[in-house]
């Protein structure tokens, strides 16, 4: 799977990885989100645990965007569940700080987008689409949902242009965070619509 971006002369390749593949590479996806995030360092401590422990969660899937030997960004996902600390945190706001009508719909057949970065110098391309898009294709899942920083950012502008949604805006998953906003989507994606709430 290739992507020449236009007027770069590069091409992007785009490799799908097994949870052996992606666990193997981890030192290279917490350097991506780094220069993509500029976290504290507290947020960067046990960044590869909580990886690698994504990668054990049902129906994983992971894409990772190579310029040559360059990791240019990386994006992953799996079948939300209960027991997931991410689930079980947005659900439970879902529920207690009134989130749209039928809100918990979102969650009980989702796939959590959990991960999508791209370097500074490669983003504006068009990498961050095709990650998301490609990880989001041929699912069994019925949603997509995941969570970004409340701004309004290039990926917030993503995220919309593929259909997704706000379902809460200014959470904190913890008290030293900034704001984030949960967002979910009908699968499968779709460019330039908006989601409506899931059918029953």
């Amino acid at each position: 799977m290739s992507l020449r971006l236009a007027g770069m002369g590069q091409t992007i390749t785009f490799t799908e990885l097994d949870p052996l593949a992606f666990t193997a590479a981890l030192d290279g996806f917490v350097a991506v989100y780094a220069a993509a995030m500029n976290p504290p360092a507290r947020q960067l401590a046990g960044r590869e645990a909580i990886l690698e422990r994504h990668a054990t969660y049902p129906r994983f899937r992971a894409l990772a965007a190579l310029s040559g030997e360059e990791l240019a960004g990386f994006c992953y996902g799996f079948h939300g569940a209960p027991g997931q600390w991410w689930h079980d945190m947005v659900a439970a706001a879902l529920s207690g700080l009134g989130g749209p009508p039928g809100a918990s719909r979102w969650l009980a057949n989702s796939l959590e987008i959990a991960e999508l970065h791209v370097l500074p110098s490669y983003q504006g391309r068009g990498i961050g689409r095709e990650l998301l898009f490609r990880v989001a294709a041929g699912r069994p899942e019925r949603t997509a949902v995941l969570s970004t920083q409340d701004t309004e950012s290039r990926a917030r502008r993503l995220y919309r242009r593929a259909g997704f949604t706000d379902l809460l805006t200014g959470y904190r998953f913890s008290g030293g965070e900034p704001p984030y906003a949960v967002m979910g989507a009908e699968l499968p994606l779709r460019d330039g619509t908006s989601s409506q709430s899931p059918s029953s």
